[in-house]
C-alpha cells in the first residue's frame, strides 16, 4: 500500500474516484497544509476517513522517541514497512525550528567517523518516507512552525537524488517551506551537485568536507577517491555561480586528525575562493572510531586560525548528545551494532 506522501495529486484523485471532486483538495490540503493524519480529517465523512486510514497507512512506525535539552530536542527512531530503521531529529531554537531528516536507510559512503557509515547501506527512502518525517515533526512542533529542513540525517541525499528532489519540491510547493530554508548536505557527490546547480529552486548546499587535502580526505571520506578535491571545488563553484547561494562547509573536529594549524591553512585555501562559510562541528563519539572530538579550546583556536585567514567560521551548537542524536547513533544502539575495526590513523595524527 502507498504511504500518504508518496501519492501524487493525480493518484490521490484515482484513489478517491467516485467521491466529489472537492474531496481531493480537502485531503491533499489536510495532509500537506494542516499535516494531519487521514483519520484526523474531520471535514470528511467518517466512512471515508476510515477507508483512507486503511488505504494510506503511515510509512513511519515509531520505535522510540527521546528528548533532550529540556525538551527542545526530540529524536525519533522509525521502523519502515520492510523493517529498515531511520532517524529524525526536531530541534527548537529561539528563532527557528529545524527538522533533520534521513534520506536513506544506512549509507554507502563509509565515512570512518560516522555511525551511519559504519552500519552500511540498506536502501533508498521513498519521497513519501522523507516528507512524512517533516510532517510528523510539524505536528510535534505545533503551535510553533517548522521553518527549516536540513537533509543531514542518515544517508547521502545526492545518492538518492530523484526521491530527495521530489521531497524538496513537495515541501516547497505544497507545505510552504522556503527554498532558502531547505539545506541538502553531501559528502561530495559531484554529479549531484551539478544537477542541483541546474534546478529552479535555489536550495542551500552544505558539503561535508572534513579534510582539505586528498590524502587525508581519501582516508576519512572514501568517495573522495572518485571525486577528489579539485573536481569537488569546480562543482561547488558552478553551484555558487548558478544559484547565488553561499556554500556551507561542514567540518567535524577530530582531535589530532584535522584540527591542526596546517589543516586550517588547507581548509582556508579551499573555502576562500568559493566564499564559503565553515561550520565547525564537535565530533560525536562513535564506537567504531578510535579517536575523539577536539577539545573545546582547540575548536576555538582552529576557528581563530580560519578567521585570521579570511574565512567566516562558526562553531555549531551540539544538540542531544545524551540521546545519541548524531545520525545513526540511535539506530546502531538499537541494533546492538558492534564496534567497527579501528581505522588507521595517518602519519602525523595523534590519538588520545
Amino acid at each position: 500500500m502507498p504511504a500518504p506522501y508518496d501519492l501524487t495529486r493525480e493518484e490521490l484523485a484515482e484513489l478517491l474516484d467516485g467521491e466529489p471532486a472537492y474531496r481531493v483538495r480537502q485531503v491533499w490540503d489536510g495532509l500537506h497544509v494542516r499535516v494531519q493524519r487521514p483519520e484526523d480529517l474531520t471535514e470528511l465523512p467518517a466512512t471515508l476517513r476510515t477507508a483512507l486510514e486503511a488505504a494510506l497507512p503511515p510509512a513511519l512506525v515509531e520505535v522510540s522517541r527521546q528528548s533532550a535539552d529540556d525538551g527542545e530536542t526530540t529524536k525519533w527512531l522509525w521502523a519502515l514497512g520492510d523493517g529498515a530503521r531511520v532517524e529524525t531529529v526536531l530541534m527548537r531554537y529561539p528563532d527557528r525550528v529545524t527538522v533533520c531528516v534521513s534520506t536513506q536507510a544506512g549509507c554507502a559512503m563509509a565515512c570512518q567517523f560516522c555511525a551511519t557509515g559504519q552500519a552500511g547501506f540498506q536502501r533508498q527512502l521513498t519521497q513519501g518516507e522523507i516528507v512524512e518525517q517533516v510532517a510528523v515533526a510539524m505536528r510535534e512542533a505545533a503551535p510553533r512552525r517548522v521553518s527549516n529542513v536540513v537533509f543531514m540525517g542518515m544517508g547521502e541525499p545526492l545518492a538518492n537524488y530523484d526521491r530527495v528532489w521530489g521531497a524538496v519540491v513537495r515541501l516547497h510547493g505544497d507545505m510552504g517551506l522556503s527554498a532558502r530554508h531547505l539545506t541538502l548536505s553531501t559528502v561530495g557527490i559531484v554529479p549531484g551537485i551539478r544537477r542541483l546547480a541546474a534546478e529552479t529552486l535555489p536550495v542551500n548546499l552544505a558539503v561535508s568536507l572534513h579534510a582539505a587535502n586528498d590524502v587525508l580526505r581519501d582516508e576519512l571520506v572514501p568517495i573522495n577517491r572518485r571525486y577528489p578535491l579539485g573536481m569537488l571545488a569546480e562543482a561547488c563553484a558552478g553551484y555558487v555561480a548558478a544559484t547565488g547561494r553561499r556554500l556551507s562547509i561542514e567540518w567535524a573536529m577530530i582531535d589530532g586528525v584535522n584540527d591542526r594549524e596546517s589543516d586550517a591553512t588547507e581548509l582556508a585555501a579551499f573555502a576562500r575562493p568559493l566564499g564559503a562559510h565553515v561550520n565547525l562541528i564537535p565530533l560525536n563519539p562513535t564506537p567504531g572510531y578510535p579517536v575523539v572530538g577536539s577539545p573545546r579550546e582547540q575548536v576555538r583556536r582552529f576557528r581563530g586560525d580560519l578567521t585570521g585567514l579570511g574565512v567566516n567560521a562558526t562553531i555549531r551548537i551540539t544538540r542531544g548528545a545524551e540521546i545519541d542524536a548524531a545520525c545513526g547513533q540511535l539506530a546502531a544502539a538499537r541494533r546492538g551494532t558492534p564496534a567497527a575495526e579501528p581505522v588507521r590513523l595517518l602519519p602525523g595524527a595523534r590519538s588520545r
